[in-house]
């Protein structure tokens, strides 16, 4: 490598790689894993997991030195046909990571980066502005609220400790639902169904709260919120949404702050 200092972006479907590439200060280059294209985004580099290894090269070539990963992507089908020897070998690896977890994949992948000698950096390296610090950034928080949020962070918390989610729903004390694999949309549109197993709502809509995973590594996978999750959380008959401040990116702020008031919710950057 030359030294110039180029960032490469791996990216993944939604809108994290254009808001991230939006508030960089240099434009990254852009390398989407193949079927996961980000959306708002021109990609330069089109890749397969099974021809890892010459993906390294060709972004060592570029002068690349750092990496930063955003975007969401599923765990891919292999295709052994498609293997070069030198990917050959990290595949056990990988194999094995992606058999243990979430996190273990992600950790053999920065790993994999970091030994070709990139530096894998995060968002908040390149785009802190991403991640809001703390504070009441729309509409009004209630007692009852905290409450909810409070109790919502350690479910958060324990889900996170075995690998299973970011984000749990909590109405009066009442967990009614915790994020899995199918996702933030899929759970808050099950919250929307509950219909008269819901709490009285007079006492409190209740509150979405997002957060990493307890010791997770925040140079890759930070839960996300945007716009469309205001919609899904409103949709939901809830009061609003409360995040942990500095640790969950928010796709287009001034767009959910505005939501937000139009909505009738609350969006609270928890300390």
């Amino acid at each position: 490598m030359t030294g110039q200092g180029r960032t490469a972006l791996i990216a993944g479907r939604g809108g994290l790689p254009a808001a991230l590439t939006g508030a960089m200060a240099q434009p990254p280059i852009v390398a989407a894993l193949d079927g996961f294209a980000p959306a708002g985004v021109a990609v330069d580099i089109t890749f397969r997991v099974e021809r890892l290894a010459p993906l390294l090269r060709q972004l060592a070539k570029m002068d690349v030195e750092r990496v930063v990963f955003a975007g969401a992507v599923q765990r891919p089908r292999l295709d052994p046909a498609l293997l070069d020897p030198e990917t050959a070998t990290l595949l056990p690896r990988l194999m094995q990571a992606m058999a243990a977890g979430d996190d273990a994949t992600l950790r053999a992948v920065i790993g994999i980066f970091a030994e070709a000698g990139f530096s894998v950096v995060g968002v908040e390296d390149v785009a802190p502005a991403l991640l809001p610090g703390p504070g009441v950034l729309a509409g009004s928080v209630t007692p009852r609220d905290e409450a909810d949020a409070a109790r919502a962070d350690r479910i958060v918390a324990a889900l996170g400790a075995v690998d299973v989610g970011q984000g749990a729903v909590v109405v009066q004390g009442l967990c009614l639902a915790v994020e899995a694999l199918p996702g933030t949309d899929a759970m808050l549109a099950g919250v929307a169904g509950l219909g008269a197993l819901r709490p009285d709502p007079a006492r409190g809509r209740g509150v979405f709260y997002k957060a990493p995973k307890p010791g997770q590594d925040r140079r890759i996978d930070l839960p996300t919120l945007g716009p469309d999750t205001l919609r899904a959380v409103a949709a939901a008959g809830l009061g609003g949404v409360a995040f942990q401040a500095g640790g969950v990116i928010c796709l287009d702020l001034p767009e959910m702050r505005r939501l937000a008031g139009e909505l009738g919710l609350f969006l609270w950057a928890r300390e």
